[in-house]
């Protein structure tokens, strides 16, 4: 059986996307790009009734930027943007820890599995917290909050065994186990309620449950019993010379994983995922993909580790999201022209928000350039991968706690713990 794809409602699992379906042109890095561009075009030359473009703030955003990285990796070894470094949170290396308690140092293939195991379930929990919401990690006696938080709690709850269904086999997600999660697990697991509340409890137990149906219909990529972790064979499989592209790792998870995601626009039966309206395109539709490109960014170190070698990172593109695109409010660079845009609680599918982030992949590309000229560092020397690291995200950060107590973003989203 090949791997398939939902219509959205859990049944009538169909063949893959073939090249000529219309949901095919927008499954992929390429199309977030190219619309994100048509987007940004029809900001720059005013038809926005939302925003304003201020191309003279960029020198100020690129210092800004380079700046930023410089503080945090003066020897500019940057890593990659990827859920690795919130398993890093207090320089503790959980995930180290993780395989050396497990002895899996020896075992490339399995360390790879289990690696690929846990990242795309705390991926995909990555949505934001909340600004109240605390976790503490009693292994290392730290308090960690937001992304660190999540990523923390999202290793501990996988280091429990709480994904696999095989009590002799812990260290794996499997489709029974990630079918059994339900809102009390993560309430627990997450140390939420009370005084500490976290956002979007029922979005991410209904995703991992969503997950596990998926993978379970999808054995040519997720194998029988389906585990998150056969992922790496798949690729193994259809690596070349031991290289693999991340346009295709991409587009694997975007066909594996699109009938994940609920209550989002399909196209003659294909779910669209993180796909959007605005009228700047002929057909309306705005690809991001941003928790899939934030996966694919989240596998490259294992992958790597595994002996596969990733190419063509720069295919694919900025995740637009409120640190990346608070840094281009919260520094001038795009202006609301409505003041009531910061009062508002804003839905994902909101005109305004779908072209702020649409600006802010493009933007990342523009920054991400000048970063590098700043820097005296070619593309291949220093990747997306990389700027976003060292880098806007951290910069977006930094200037929201400049500007806010709390450091919260500049703008207010409604997040059902599935996007951002």
């Amino acid at each position: 059986m090949r791997a398939g794809i939902s219509d959205g409602s859990g049944e009538g699992w169909h063949t893959p996307v073939p090249r000529t379906h219309p949901a095919a042109m927008l499954l992929s890095a390429s199309a977030v790009r190219m619309r994100c561009e048509a987007v940004m075009g029809w900001v720059e030359q005013g038809g926005s009734p939302h925003f304003t473009w201020h191309a003279d703030r960029m020198e100020a955003v690129s210092l800004y930027v380079a700046n930023t990285i410089h503080e945090r990796y003066a020897d500019l070894k940057v890593p990659y943007h990827s859920r690795w470094r919130h398993f890093e949170s207090g320089e503790v290396d959980r995930w180290a820890q993780l395989v050396e308690k497990h002895g899996l140092e020896k075992d490339v293939a399995e360390r790879a599995r289990v690696a690929i195991d846990l990242a795309i379930p705390s991926v995909l929990l990555d949505a934001g917290a909340g600004a109240a919401w605390r976790y503490f990690d009693a292994p290392t006696g730290q308090t960690l909050k937001r992304s660190e938080g999540l990523g923390v709690a999202s290793l501990r709850m996988f280091e429990a065994g709480a994904f696999s269904a095989d009590l002799k086999h812990p260290l794996r997600s499997d489709a029974a186990g990630l079918q059994a999660i339900g809102p009390a697990h993560i309430t627990k697991a997450f140390q939420a309620g009370g005084g500490s509340p976290l956002v979007g409890v029922q979005g991410r137990a209904a995703l991992l449950r969503s997950l596990g149906h998926v993978i379970a219909k999808t054995p040519a990529v997720f194998g029988t019993p389906a585990r998150l972790g056969n992922l790496y064979d798949y690729l193994l499989a259809h690596a070349r010379d031991g290289r693999v592209n991340a346009a295709f790792i991409l587009g694997t998870l975007l066909r594996a994983l699109g009938p994940v995601w609920p209550g989002r626009m399909s196209l003659e039966g294909v779910p669209l995922g993180d796909c959007w309206e605005h009228p700047a395109l002929a057909d309306g539709y705005v690809p991001f993909h941003k928790l899939t490109q934030w996966l694919t960014y989240s596998l490259l170190e294992p992958l790597e580790e595994a002996g596969l070698r990733v190419e063509g990172l720069d295919a694919l593109t900025g995740l637009p999201e409120y640190r990346n695109g608070g840094l281009l409010i919260d520094i001038g660079l795009l202006e609301p022209r409505d003041p009531a845009f910061f009062g508002t609680a804003w839905e994902v599918s909101a005109e305004p928000i779908v072209e702020w982030r649409a600006v802010t992949v493009i933007a990342l590309d523009r920054i991400a350039e000048a970063v590098r000229q700043r820097l005296k560092l070619s593309e291949a020397q220093f990747p997306l991968a990389r700027v976003l690291e060292g880098g806007t995200w951290a910069a977006g950060r930094r200037i929201a706690a400049e500007k806010r107590p709390g450091g919260g973003p500049p703008l207010t989203l409604v997040s059902d713990g599935t996007v951002f």
